[in-house]
């Protein structure tokens, strides 16, 4: 299964729109986007086509409604592991490494990882826009926790929590849109966080 996308608050009467969404993911991590037709979509999830209307209007419907559960699981991951226990910059690095590394990879591992991604773009663009906006959110938290345990006065040195933020979340956009392996990205990803350790040091 490309993704999970089951929520905490889902509840009995989800199970067929769940059951819907992975047989779409399936379909389009297989197929590709433009390949896939509904047709496609109720084969894979075990479903009718016209059941499947009842559910969702359209593709593009699906695929955004998918996307949104991607969203707000990569969201959650980010907030528990932020946290949860162990050092700043191990809980940074998890956080991402589970919460937005592990989403590109799978994304990648598909032939047609390039197309969804650019869809991902095109038809949930609002939805990458509010993820990216509470993606900053949670780090700007993490990082005023841990200016306000170290002592630093961030103000003074010309930076704020929210900058670190930006700084982190746009590094690691730029990186996987320059590379694609992991582990390169993971290396980045730990630059990227000395950088901000060395801002909070006192």
């Amino acid at each position: 299964m490309p993704f999970e996308i089951a929520l905490p608050s889902d509840g009995p009467e989800d199970a067929k729109k769940i059951r819907a969404l992975h047989g779409a993911m399936t379909a389009f991590f297989s197929y590709g986007y433009q390949r896939t037709s509904m047709d496609d979509i109720a084969k894979a999830a075990g479903m009718s086509r016209p059941a499947l209307y009842l559910l969702f209007k359209n593709k593009a419907d699906i695929f955004q409604a998918g996307a949104e559960r991607v969203f707000q699981r990569s969201a959650m991951c980010l907030e528990e592991v932020l946290n949860g226990p162990g050092s700043f910059s191990e809980r940074l690095f998890q956080s991402v490494d589970r919460g937005m590394i592990a989403m590109m990879a799978k994304m990648n591992a598909s032939p047609h990882g390039a197309e969804l991604i650019d869809m991902k773009n095109d038809v949930a663009g609002g939805l990458m826009q509010a993820w990216h906006g509470k993606s900053v959110a949670l780090f700007q938290n993490a990082i005023e926790v841990e200016t306000k345990a170290s002592g630093v006065d961030l103000a003074a040195r010309g930076l704020t929590s929210h900058v670190l933020a930006e700084l982190l979340v746009d590094g690691l956009e730029g990186v996987k849109h320059r590379v694609a392996d992991v582990e390169t990205q993971r290396t980045a990803l730990r630059q990227l966080i000395r950088v901000i350790e060395l801002a909070l040091k006192k």
